[in-house]
């Protein structure tokens, strides 16, 4: 019954700020957003992308594909768009919980979507962390979590030396989805840029699972090349 029920999210804005046209950038000649994609449709759980661009909708089309431009809704992050996306979109009407998975995870896994689906029947928000390798507890771009047992305590990019690594995939009950862009942006997700602050912030509990992951997380540029260094040997 639970998977029927689901469905995945991937929210793909061109512009990041951090890295313009990101979704369509090239990963061994194929555009980011569409390895993102066809990694989850593997999953054989139904999966939907979220844009403002037409480049983006052109690949996937209306059935797979809600667009909505920039001019008409401005939103702050990726669960921002799924919210957006969950209360105007009739596509999604059907499922009573989703997984966003980030746009920049090329090398998500059937693992990290299943423990998702799985600890939301204990928590209302899921997501999942893995080992941090010794040189990214420096590194700003990585988002560190600190956790007690299953349940995430925070997270921050500045933290160092100690800290998960906290991957780019989430899982949401449909009531709680729904209720995020009501809730206080607060400074600290200002400034960590941290959509999942909002949440603890607001008194939410996410809960958190421990999966493997070896993969690479595409945040700048340079990640192009370190993807490119493991995968196109």
């Amino acid at each position: 019954q639970l998977m029927t029920s689901t469905a995945i999210l991937i929210p793909a804005r061109y512009n990041s700020t951090r890295f313009p046209g990101k979704p369509l950038a090239m990963l061994d000649s194929i555009p980011m957003i569409k390895r993102v994609y066809d990694a989850c449709t593997a999953s054989k759980i139904p999966t939907y992308v979220l844009t403002d661009n037409m480049s983006i909708y052109n690949l996937f089309g209306p059935r797979r594909c809600w667009i909505e431009e920039e001019q008409i809704a401005s939103y702050a992050n990726g669960t921002e768009r799924c919210a957006g996306a969950v209360t105007k979109w009739d596509e999604l009407k059907q499922y009573d919980q989703f997984i966003n998975v980030q746009g920049d995870m090329p090398d998500v896994t059937l693992q990290m979507i299943e423990r998702c689906i799985e600890w939301l029947q204990y928590y209302p928000v899921s997501t999942v962390f893995t080992d941090m390798p010794e040189e990214m507890q420096n590194d700003p771009n990585s988002v560190k979590m600190v956790k007690a047992g299953d349940q995430a305590l925070w997270f921050g990019r500045g933290m160092t030396g100690y800290g998960e690594w906290h991957l780019g995939i989430y899982g949401y009950r449909r009531d709680a989805l729904n209720l995020y862009p009501s809730l206080e942006i607060t400074q600290e997700e200002t400034i960590e840029q941290l959509e999942q602050l909002r949440w603890l912030k607001s008194g939410w509990q996410i809960g958190c699972s421990s999966v493997y992951f070896k993969g690479v997380e595409i945040n700048s540029p340079e990640d192009l090349d370190v993807w490119h260094k493991q995968n196109c040997q």
